[in-house]
């Protein structure tokens, strides 16, 4: 049984396994590519779907696309990017969105993240949302403005503030370029829809042309592909507040009851120490990480060496230690797969599951796997059945050298030459020093009496 921080209650819950189990997962804005930063969120679900099919549980997941919202919203300040691209190029903004939503699927394919069930595009689920709105004003929830924007009225869903600590009575006014918005009630209400005649824009019941907030697009979405009983809410730290503070209020206040059961949050990534954004300079792209001649996926690797709900501070040198160890493991399953099979080494796959159900302890499931791959007393055949097993949760395409023509890795034959010659030269230091580097390109090394051979 899977156990998870639940960041509402501030304490790990159990997710029993049933027949089946709904989760939602807020997905990517397109107005830019998605970083290696913003990718490690989306790891963090689809760890939990494997381990919960694992667990023989039917999954249904839904992942929005966010091509209106706050996109649009920065334009109003004059900071929106992805208006101005178009502008330049000729094309509209939903062109350019289509191209970076294009990029971001590939970016999750390569990663092995399993496509969700419902991906539904903000664009393509006004009417949705307009509906939600709606019944928020009928309930007493929501209030129109005479400009036709209408705001979320805070203080009629007293339990604001449990995800994130922030309570309303502890808020204070936001600082905005024009100054105090006194089309607001209170300090703390939000917007869900604001009136605009830009490019996206569109009409409503109450008479009030413009576009969707941001944050009501996620509870339109989870609650129409979703239903209002939804077990596992998940997004990276930084959507607590106040995204998920005010979906849960509208989720909620539209459903008469608590609508998400779990809350949880993956942590920031940084790299080489820094916050990676756009502002700092600081982003790394997957495409950056491939045109290093890394493979992508030892980014996904790389993340599993942290814990989802910890910082973690990436380099390039951890990725290129990645890539060595992902290429071993291949390496070293194909070795394998040649020889008899036998069963799984059931006490070094019994400590993996058991950390990946104790919330999502990667870093101790990477740590028996590199025992078992030690352990001499271990046979080959169970070391393959083994490594394929718990791959299922990795998706690490451990077995894509099985069969393939044996080929050396970069770098490899020179190392092989050098310690010919070194042994040759009876330098035993030498000899043993390339083979541990030898080793972490995945060649294992073996010696005869009629010379060294490698597997």
């Amino acid at each position: 049984m899977l156990r998870i921080y639940d960041t509402r209650t501030r304490r790990l819950e159990d997710i029993a396994p049933t027949r089946a189990l709904r989760m939602y997962t807020c997905g990517p804005t397109v107005y830019r590519s998605a970083h290696v930063g913003n990718l490690r969120s989306y790891l963090l679900s689809d760890l939990v779907r494997r381990v919960m099919e694992r667990q023989r549980v039917r999954m249904l997941v839904c992942q929005n696309i966010t091509d209106v919202g706050h996109l649009v919203d920065d334009a109003e300040i004059g900071e929106d990017k992805i208006v101005l691209q178009a502008r330049a190029e000729g094309r509209s903004t939903l062109d350019i969105a289509r191209s970076y939503e294009d990029a971001f699927r590939r970016d999750t394919a390569a990663l092995n993240l399993r496509p969700p069930e419902h991906t539904p595009r903000a664009t393509e689920s006004i009417d949705l949302m307009i509906e939600l709105i709606a019944k928020l004003m009928e309930k007493g929830h929501a209030y129109a403005v005479p400009d036709g924007s209408v705001f979320f009225a805070a203080e009629t869903f007293p339990p604001y503030g449990e995800i994130s600590g922030n309570r309303l009575d502890a808020l204070k006014p936001g600082h905005r370029v024009e100054g105090v918005d006194h089309r607001k009630r209170f300090h703390a209400d939000w917007a869900l829809w604001k009136h605009s005649h830009r490019e996206l824009a569109w009409d409503t019941p109450w008479g009030g042309r413009g576009f969707p907030g941001w944050h009501v697009e996620c509870s339109a979405m989870s609650l129409r592909y979703l239903g209002d009983h939804i077990d596992i809410h998940t997004g990276g730290i930084d959507l607590r507040f106040p995204h998920h503070e005010n979906e849960r209020a509208q989720s909620d206040t539209a459903a008469g009851h608590e609508v998400v059961r779990r809350w949880v949050h993956g942590e920031h990534l940084l790299f080489d120490g820094r916050k990676m954004a756009k502002s700092t300079g600081n982003v790394v792209l997957l495409q950056d990480v491939a045109a290093e001649g890394l493979d992508p996926l030892a980014v996904r690797l790389a993340f599993m060496e942290h814990r989802y709900r910890h910082q973690m501070n990436l380099t390039w040198d951890t990725l290129r230690a990645a890539d060595r160890t992902l290429r071993r493991w291949r390496a070293r399953v194909a070795e394998w797969a040649e020889s008899p099979s036998a069963p799984m080494a059931e006490q070094w796959v019994r400590r993996a599951e058991a950390a990946f159900d104790d919330d999502l302890d990667t870093p101790s499931a990477l740590r028996a796997l590199r025992e078992l791959e030690r352990d001499e007393s271990v046979a080959p055949g169970s070391k393959f059945e083994s490594f394929l097993h718990l791959d299922q949760v990795l998706g690490l395409d451990l077995s894509t050298e099985i069969g393939k023509a044996r080929v050396l890795p970069p770098g490899a034959a020179e190392l092989l030459e050098q310690r010919a010659r070194a042994r040759q030269a009876r330098d035993w230091d030498a000899a043993d020093r390339l083979r541990g580097e030898l080793a972490e390109l995945g060649v294992k090394v073996a010696d005869t009496p009629d010379g060294q051979t490698w597997a």
